[in-house]
This record gives structure tokens, C-alpha cells and sequence, in this order.
């Protein structure tokens, strides 16, 4: 590790000393005056950016910004603002540009500036698919306790869960290793096939999440069958410019505490983020389990960046290390119905000491994610090249033995080098293309004394090429892309004995997409795409045998699993205006060889079952056969005039999943969510008073439908019953007169009413049975109330 960042480090210091050897002579200058459309008054603290050159600014008091130091030619620029809406303009800039722009308000988020799912950056109504954006503003006006719970208010987003501090997203009922996560250019990879294993990022460091909702083989590869999760950190601050920034919030259900804080610059081009995020909590409660044992969580997080900015591009070294202890909750209780703990020898009752303490208790798991990324992108003659490289290490341990604390019974270490290179060619005849390639070469080592997956090493290698094109205002775009994967493991351990043996696999695809979208008027907006992606079989599929802490099954792969290829077909039908804004997408999904977990039955017909050192589990395998997902999402903004503060958001999410043929009666795919619909009614204020700034209050009614159809057969899953949860907040921020923040306040409660209630999606559904009440599995977390504060501090350097 120690070699690989020296490395980084050198490459990083050789390219910056590169680009100033070079003569710079294409400087640029970008200046104007941004006021509000309705008041013609000027507007402070709008940002001002350029994605692909990650350079940008804000307004003064008088609504003035400069951008220095851009490449002359054409560029994206993206004008956002709390309440208003986004413009994203295309701009040529020669020596000295100047422009100014009004800003229209509303909190419908249609036309921002995205990357993910394209080679650069893009006008989101331009994309033939559907992506969801989630910026800062929004995070912190939310109350999850992971940066995964968070995004789920967007349509058609979901998040399987095993308590507060793990979760996994899931995109239109696709989850584990067919959503990717990308972390500021660097695919997250940290044993994301398992049930208990969330993402190891810090949520307080996130600037921005792009959401990409469909396959995305064509530009990341396999593992993007659902779409992709784009999560944005590095994002510098506006030139000459320090920023300190303090935050902290307070839950009473769990008593979670959150300190968090971090320092960023910009002189001269030089530019930099440090932060860090420490957060604790104890069990959490509602009204059917009281206190749920050993939900407890601890985490302590750090990272940022340093890098320079010219008229040549850029280049940045990141660097981050997530670190949390979170308890595996079992669920097991008496025949009282109090939760019991594991202690030498036996077991005993739980107590109220053990349900507010923070510290996880046994089973509980560590996990360790290390990451250092170079991240460049650099003017070559008319083209710019953009070349990302990462090192991570994603160290999991998992405790389970009471006689022996220390003893890891599983213990990943895993460490991946990534790669990717996108060359960007210059715009000739309308037509805007790249050549890109990107992989992998992950090795996985076991520490522990048990062994659930083998050793192995993989290698990912894949090249794509990307084009798009307007003609006479329809935006045509798509590509094709080839990937070959290569996987060698070894002899699958138990003590001395093989459990599995060792096996090399090879797997390889070609993949593509076509799209459009068509104006059919200045408000109306027409959306159709068409893709293949791929995903080669995970390592659990196809060489587990094991079990988990927590999760109360004993898992076998099967190494003949084929890759799984799918065909969807999506479309989507945007309408806005001022005051009113819906859109409604649709989309089918067509797989081949789908994989999916069942519980193994004996040749009997009954459940299978594993004695693990006294504890008996259920057997799970993983089968695959042709599935079909199709589904819908509509997304209602009402803006009424003349009462232009008041906001009427409605989002609606339905999937549907089935086999081709029926598995013991049963053709639900196992994992699909209800459908749910989430109305919000919502008053925003740009300025109450001379002195409170950006005010809201809001209610929020977040209803979950029945799920009728689960995948029954061998008793894997059972219905879910409706729930409805009712969520408020209110918050503004303080500032002086000349309009600095002086900090942010907010406070927001959830599931007021208090409701018992379980998630479909949620594994704790299926914990053991509460004998005193004869329920089955554990419920969500019952009332809670959150405060947030927040303190900005900003200083202008003089250039």
C-alpha cells in the first residue's frame, strides 16, 4: 500500500510539473451578473461550474462571478441555485467572455448538468434515459443515517437493509452486484454481493449523487445492469477562495450523534478538501420491539484532496479511509420475548445498559475501506483525455465467537486496482464522440478461521466507443463496448479439508445502446432507449459455501452459472412549465440466465438445513433461468401561481419481477419492492427576514403498498403488509446583513405516528419468531426527531 501511494504521488507531482513546462497560451475568461428572473434583483451564492473541468465559482452580494483560467473553446456550463432553476448552456470562451443569466424559481431538477451514463458532461433532458440528481442541499435536509437511505426519495430507488448502518441500493428491483457504484471516477468494490455489506462511504463528504436508472454496460462494463450510482465528492471551491465548514446532528430514537467538519481552498489553482465524519449510535426502538439489540453503530471517516487547475486541465490525488463497527442484529429472544445476548458459556437476557451502549456487540462486524485515486483530465490539441486510476483495500471482519472476542471468523481482505481512459474528441459536424477503455484486477485473500468464498484473482478489461449527434433538435446517441473477464480462485478451505476446488473461468460480451430524445415542443419533452448489458456470475454465486454472521442461512454457489444478458427497453415523457412539471417513464427489462437465491430443498421435499457449531441454518443455493422485470415511475411537481411558495411533489414507483417458469408454484423474483408512494407539500422562502435566509417546512406522507407477490416457493419470502409513515421538517439559515450564512438550522421528524411497520426489503423481516407475540422478524425504526446545524465559514484571498 505503502508502494502504491508513493507512486500515486510521484506520477501526481511528474504530471503538474508537465503542464507548467508547457506554454500556456489558450487562457480563458468567464464573467457576468446572475439576477432573479421575477425581481430583476441580483442573487448571491449561485454556483457557476464547469463538470469537465471541475472549475467554478459563486455570486457576491451584487450577483457578480468570475471564472479564471479556462481553455478557450466550447464548454458546459451549469448555473444552480436552492429554489431556482438549473440552466445548462453551452458556451464558447475566448480571451474574455461575458454573459448574463436570469434564474427562474422552482425545485424541479430538469435540466442539470450530469456525467454519468455519457463519456462527459450532458444536459440532463438531452440523455435518452432516466437520471436522478440528488445535490447537498437536499442530503441535508434529510434524515438518514447513510448516504443510501438518503437517495431512496428519488423514483424508482430502493434500499435493502439490515439495520440503520448497512444498507444496499437498489435501482427498479436490481440490486447487489448489478448496481455499481462510482466514487469520483473510482468503481466502489468492497464484497458488494452480500446481504450485510453496505457502502463504505462517508455521507456528510458528498457534494452530489447522479443516479443512472438502467443498464450502463456500455461505458462502465458488467456490474451496471441496473444502473449506476455516481457519488461526487471532489468538487473544488471557487478560485481564491478558503472555506471551513462544522456540522452535527442528533437523533433521539437511537441517540445517534454526528460530529463532522471540513476545510477547502482554491489559490491560484491549487486547490484541496480535508474532511472528516466520527458518528455513533445505540439501538433503536419502536412500539412492537422496544429496543432492537445490537443495532448499534460506531463509524470514523476521513479523506479528501489536493490538486491544481489550469488551462490544461487538472490533476487530482484523493485519498479516503471509512471505518465502521456495526452490530449483526440476530434477532433471538426468550420465551418472554427479550432479546438475548451471547455470553461465555450460554446466553442471557439483554440490559438496558446493553441497549445504550454504542459499542457493537457479538456478532458484530469491522469493516476498513482504504482508497487512493489519481484523477486527471488534460487539453491535447482540439481533444482532452480523462484518465482515472485507484487503489482500494476493503478489509471486512466479521466476530462471532463469545469465548474468543478477538477471533475473526471471516476476515475479506480485498484489494482492487482500477482503471479507466476516455479520450474526448472534438466536435466535428455536430458529432460528439470518445473512445474509452476501463477494467480491473481485484485479489481476494481469506484471514479468518472460516472460509465462505476462496481465494481468487480477477481481471477486468473492456473498451467502448460513444457517439451523439443533434439533428434538427433531436438528440440521437449510443455506442458499442466489448469486455473480457478472467477468474482464478483456489482450493475453497475448511481447516484442512476442501470444501470446494479450485476452478478458472473466463467470460467475455460485447454490449451497446441506442437513444433519442425528441422535443416535441418547447415543453414537452420525448425519451426513448434501447440497451444490452451484461453481468458475469459474482464469486458468491459461483464458489460459495459458507455461512454468515446474522444472516441465518448457509449459502452454496454454483460454479456452471452462466453470464447473466439482458435487452431493456425504457422511455420517458417529460412535460414542464413554470408552475407544473410531471414525467412519466416506463420501462421493460428481457434477461437471459437471471440469478437469483432460493432456499435448497432435500430430495424429500423439505427444507434443507446446516448444523454450524450447534446453530441450525437454512440452505440457500443460486439458480438462474429466463426473468422478465418491467415497471413504471411518475414524478408529479405542482408550482401554483400566484403562490409561488408553495410546492406539491409527488413521486410514484412500481416494479414488477417474474421467471419464465414457475419454481414450486411460485414465478415472483425474489427482492421486488412494493410499490410506494411518496407526496411531499412543501413552502420554501428565499429570504423572511433581513437576517434568515432559504426557510422551508414541509410534510412528507411516504406510503409502501402491499407486496402480494413475493417469491414463495420453498418459502423464501412471505407477503408484506402496507405501511404508511408521515414525516416533517423545517429549517433555514441565519445569516448577516450583507447576506453570509452565518450557520444552518434544521429539524425534521419521521414516522410521527409511530408506526410498527416492515420492509419488504428489509432482512430483519425474516428473524426468528417472537414467541410472546408470535411475530415473526424484527420492525423498523419507530418515532424519531433529528436536529442539524450547520456553520460555514468563507474567506476571499486576494489574487
Amino acid at each position: 500500500m505503502i508502494k502504491a501511494r508513493v507512486l500515486f504521488l510521484i506520477l501526481f507531482i511528474t504530471k503538474v510539473a508537465i503542464a507548467h513546462s508547457l506554454p500556456i497560451n489558450v487562457k480563458g475568461k468567464l464573467s457576468g451578473i446572475i439576477t432573479d428572473a421575477s425581481t430583476n434583483l441580483p442573487l448571491q451564492g449561485v454556483t457557476v461550474f464547469i463538470a469537465d473541468l471541475k472549475s467554478g465559482t459563486n455570486t457576491n452580494a451584487k450577483g457578480e462571478f468570475v471564472i479564471n483560467n479556462i481553455s478557450e473553446g466550447l464548454h458546459l456550463l451549469e448555473i444552480s441555485h436552492i429554489g431556482y432553476t438549473t440552466i445548462a448552456e453551452n458556451i464558447i470562451i475566448d480571451a474574455d467572455t461575458k454573459k448574463d443569466f436570469l434564474l427562474s424559481q422552482s425545485i424541479v431538477e430538469n435540466n442539470a448538468v450530469v456525467v454519468t451514463g455519457v463519456s462527459k458532461a450532458t444536459q440532463l433532458k438531452k440523455l435518452p434515459f432516466q437520471v436522478a440528481v440528488m445535490r447537498k442541499e437536499e442530503l441535508q435536509q434529510s434524515a438518514s443515517t447513510n448516504i443510501v437511505e438518503a437517495i431512496t426519495k428519488k423514483a424508482g430507488v430502493y434500499s435493502l437493509s439490515t439495520g440503520p448502518a448497512i444498507s444496499k441500493p437498489m435501482i427498479r428491483g436490481l440490486s447487489y452486484n448489478r448496481v455499481l457504484t462510482i466514487n469520483d471516477g473510482v468503481r466502489q468494490e468492497g464484497q458488494q454481493w452480500g446481504d450485510e455489506h453496505g457502502l463504505e462511504i462517508d455521507e456528510a463528504s458528498v457534494s452530489k449523487v447522479e443516479i443512472f436508472k438502467g443498464p450502463a454496460s456500455l461505458i462502465y462494463g458488467s456490474d451496471a445492469m441496473a444502473g449506476v450510482i455516481n457519488i461526487l465528492t471532489n468538487v473544488p471551491v471557487q478560485t481564491n477562495t478558503i472555506k471551513l465548514n462544522v456540522g452535527s446532528n442528533y437523533h433521539t430514537n437511537n441517540d445517534l450523534v454526528s460530529f463532522n467538519g471540513n476545510f477547502a481552498g482554491n489559490i491560484k489553482g491549487w486547490n484541496w478538501n480535508v474532511y472528516g465524519t466520527k458518528r455513533e449510535a445505540s439501538d433503536y426502538k419502536n412500539k412492537r420491539d422496544g429496543y432492537v439489540f445490537n443495532s448499534k453503530f460506531n463509524e470514523k471517516n476521513y479523506g479528501g484532496y489536493i490538486g491544481y487547475n489550469g488551462s490544461w486541465g487538472y490533476s487530482h490525488l484523493l485519498v479516503s479511509k471509512f471505518n465502521l463497527k456495526a452490530g449483526l442484529i440476530e434477532g433471538e429472544r426468550d420465551a418472554d420475548g427479550f432479546f438475548i445476548k451471547q455470553v461465555p458459556g450460554g446466553e442471557e437476557r439483554v440490559t438496558d445498559k446493553d441497549f445504550k451502549s454504542t459499542d457493537p456487540m457479538i456478532p458484530y462486524q469491522h469493516i476498513i475501506h482504504s482508497k487512493i485515486a489519481l484523477d486527471n483530465n488534460f487539453k491535447v490539441g482540439l481533444h482532452r483525455l480523462a484518465i482515472n486510476i485507484g487503489h482500494q483495500q476493503n478489509e471486512r471482519q466479521e466476530f462471532g465467537n463469545i469465548d474468543d472476542a478477538q477471533e475473526r471468523s471471516l476476515f475479506f481482505d480485498l484489494r482492487t486496482f482500477t482503471y479507466t481512459g476516455s479520450l474526448q474528441f472534438k466536435e466535428t459536424n455536430g458529432w460528439k464522440t470518445s473512445l474509452g477503455i476501463n477494467g480491473m484486477k481485484q485479489i481476494n485473500s481469506n484471514k479468518g478461521i472460516e472460509q465462505l468464498i476462496p481465494d481468487y484473482v480477477l481481471f477486468d478489461f473492456g473498451s467502448y466507443l460513444f457517439a451523439a449527434k443533434e439533428f434538427k433538435n433531436v438528440n440521437v446517441s449510443g455506442g458499442v463496448r466489448y469486455d473480457k473477464r478472467y477468474l482464478a480462485t483456489q482450493n475453497l478451505l475448511d481447516a484442512l479439508s476442501i470444501k470446494r476446488a479450485a476452478f478458472n473461468r473466463e467470460y467475455d460480451n460485447f454490449s451497446g445502446s441506442l437513444g433519442l430524445t425528441i422535443p416535441l415542443s418547447k415543453n414537452i419533452n420525448l425519451k426513448m432507449n434501447i440497451a444490452k448489458a451484461f453481468r458475469a456470475p459474482g464469486i458468491p454465486e459461483l464458489a460459495s459455501n459458507g455461512s454468515h454472521e446474522g444472516t441465518q442461512r448457509y449459502e452454496y454457489g454454483d460454479v456452471d452459472l452462466k453470464s447473466e444478458k439482458s435487452t431493456q427497453v425504457d422511455g420517458g415523457l417529460d412535460f414542464s412549465n413554470q408552475h407544473f412539471s410531471v414525467n412519466i417513464a416506463g420501462y421493460f427489462n428481457d434477461f437471459k440466465n437471471f440469478i437469483f437465491y432460493r432456499k435448497l430443498e432435500t430430495v424429500s421435499g423439505v427444507d434443507s438445513t446446516i448444523d454450524v457449531n450447534g446453530e441450525i441454518l437454512q440452505a440457500f443455493t443460486f439458480d438462474q433461468q429466463k426473468a422478465l422485470l418491467a415497471g413504471a415511475e411518475i414524478t408529479l411537481d405542482i408550482h401554483p401561481h400566484p403562490l409561488d411558495w408553495l410546492h406539491l411533489q409527488n413521486s410514484f414507483s412500481f416494479v414488477s419481477g417474474r421467471l419464465k417458469e414457475s419454481i414450486e408454484g411460485s414465478r415472483n423474483l425474489p427482492f421486488i419492492p412494493a410499490p410506494k408512494l411518496l407526496t411531499e407539500v412543501r413552502g420554501d422562502f428565499k429570504k423572511l427576514t433581513s437576517n434568515i435566509f432559504n426557510t422551508y417546512a414541509k410534510v412528507e406522507i411516504d406510503n409502501t403498498f402491499k407486496q402480494a407477490h413475493p417469491f414463495t416457493a420453498f418459502d423464501t419470502e412471505t407477503t408484506t403488509p402496507a405501511y404508511t409513515l408521515i414525516n416533517a421538517g423545517i429549517g433555514a439559515e441565519v445569516g448577516d446583513k450583507k447576506g453570509n450564512i452565518l450557520f444552518g438550522l434544521h429539524f425534521i421528524a419521521t414516522n410521527i405516528a409511530d408506526v410498527a411497520y416492515q420492509s419488504h426489503l428489509s432482512r430483519l423481516k425474516y428473524a426468528p419468531l417472537n414467541n410472546a407475540t408470535g411475530r415473526m422478524g424484527v420492525f423498523g425504526t419507530g418515532r424519531n426527531f433529528i436536529i442539524k446545524i450547520n456553520v460555514p465559514f468563507t474567506q476571499k484571498i486576494k489574487s
